[in-house]
């Protein structure tokens, strides 16, 4: 996609945080089809409208101080977005949008982009994806396929270029120090020519790329990559911070998380809350699956000097839950960036080397199993959460994804707008199971709690009562 330029009648409305303004895309968004333009003004039951506008005020409200999705929805009730149809193209026409977005009466170039890339990744979701793709979506390859053809559509599966893409995890609500510290990794990285993707948001996903821009910019690097994959259920209260020069929405949770393990080479995770537990139980799912064993993936969990309680916490919920073999997929080093750097760069050499003679591509793992069960999307009902497998017997991978789900109800249940909703209508969300299995899990979430890592903003009222 080429850059947009933007034409801009912006000024302050009869209150000062709000303003309307036109923007001219131009390049591959310079023309939309009838049905194209239709389909995303569409207000019905089941059409793109509510779905375009949410995702679009999300992007423009990147740098809030909130992470609940209702309060950002209110307060921007009255915001709307038009596509105004020209001879020559089209523009869109934002109304009550938030000030914040523009400096000087122009939009800021990097929300530029990110406003456009909403437009695109919408457009081709429901167009290329669901609607054409649908058949496939049932079986784990038509999945893959999908996610491959909307990062390709995205621009980000760049060819011929050697495995540099570090995956960085983490959470949105962090302390000053965690955040400092994912600041001196992403430096690190950058100064070995890593390049850096995360969940786009703020905290432990921005911290990350801001350090990679420093150590690029002193090896002279130009063409550093500052990717972000998120989702139109998250993307409200983790909007794209403005480092971020790749942007991809995917359609859900779940083929957000298999991107990020598709085209990244290396992950690294930093302290975070429920949302940080789901991509680690993601993670481990997938690398525990026996048909996955001969592949590389260097995975380090870091943090700062004091995160140690922190990482013990985890290790022992992984270790309490799925077995001890589970230590075998992970490193933990905690107070030395540096050294977090020089395993990714290690652990990149082995993934080259493999994937060299396995006739793989370099910048989407086509060989990484990963099960349908980790592929389905889960939708976090009571009677979803409460119906969740957590049972010793079952096969620790197949394990993991049970608890993935329950992870991924929990991040529903506290910054979802839908799972927020839920919440107030019927109470938390019940979890049930083998009491070996929901004692670890308790400890694990009670500890996140008193760490203030469930949620950025407000008092804490917890989504889930855990039922032995």
């Amino acid at each position: 996609m080429k850059r947009a330029e933007v034409a801009i009648s912006a000024g302050p409305t009869e209150d000062d945080s709000f303003v309307d303004a036109r923007v001219t895309p131009t390049g591959s968004l310079e023309n939309l089809s009838q049905m194209e333009v239709d389909r995303l003004l569409d207000n019905s039951r089941g059409g793109l409208y509510p779905l375009y506008r949410r995702c679009s005020l999300a992007v423009l409200n990147s740098g809030g101080e909130t992470d609940d999705a209702r309060a950002i929805f209110d307060r921007y009730a009255d915001f709307d977005i038009d596509i105004v149809r020209q001879a020559w193209g089209i523009k869109l026409e934002l109304h009550n949008a938030p000030a914040a977005a523009f400096v000087d009466g122009r939009m800021i170039r990097g929300i530029q982009e990110h406003l456009f890339a909403v437009l695109r990744d919408i457009l081709y979701i429901h167009g290329e994806v669901y609607e054409h793709g649908s058949i496939e979506l049932r079986e784990s390859a038509g999945i893959t396929n999908a996610v491959y053809r909307v990062l390709r559509n995205a621009g980000l599966l760049q060819p011929r270029l050697r495995p540099d893409i570090v995956v960085c995890w983490g959470g949105h609500s962090i302390g000053r120090d965690e955040y400092e510290y994912t600041k001196l990794v992403g430096y690190e990285l950058g100064l070995r020519g890593l390049n850096v993707c995360t969940g786009c948001g703020p905290g432990a996903m921005k911290g990350p790329m801001k350090g990679a821009t420093i150590g690029h910019a002193k090896q002279r690097i130009p063409s550093g990559r500052y990717i972000g994959l998120t989702e139109p259920g998250i993307v409200a209260a983790e909007p794209p911070n403005a480092i971020v020069n790749q942007l991809a929405i995917l359609p859900d949770i779940e083929k957000r998380l298999e991107a990020f393990v598709r085209i990244g080479h290396g992950i690294v995770v930093f302290p975070g809350g429920a949302g940080t537990a789901e991509e680690i139980l993601y993670l481990v799912g997938i690398l525990l699956d026996p048909q996955n064993e001969p592949q590389p993936f260097p995975v380090v969990f870091t943090g700062p000097r004091g995160s140690e309680e922190y990482w013990h916490q985890v290790d022992a919920f992984l270790v309490g839950t799925l077995g001890e073999r589970v230590r075998q997929c992970y490193r933990i080093i905690v107070g030395d960036q540096a050294e977090v750097a020089r395993e990714m760069l290690r652990g990149m050499a082995a993934v080259r080397e493999y994937r060299r003679r396995a006739k793989d591509a370099y910048n989407f793992n086509w060989l990484l199993r990963i099960s349908h069960d980790l592929q389905q999307p889960f939708e976090p009902t009571h009677a979803a959460m409460a119906g969740l497998e957590l049972h010793r017997d079952a096969p620790p991978h197949q394990l993991a994804a049970e608890l993935r789900r329950a992870f991924s109800g929990i991040v529903a249940g506290n910054v979802k707008e839908t799972g927020l909703r839920l919440i107030d209508e019927h109470g938390p969300f019940e979890l049930q199971g083998d009491a070996e299995l929901l004692q670890p899990l308790d400890a694990l979430l009670a500890s996140f709690v008193r760490q203030r890592r469930m949620k950025l903003s407000g008092e804490y009222q917890p989504c889930y009562r855990i039922v032995a």
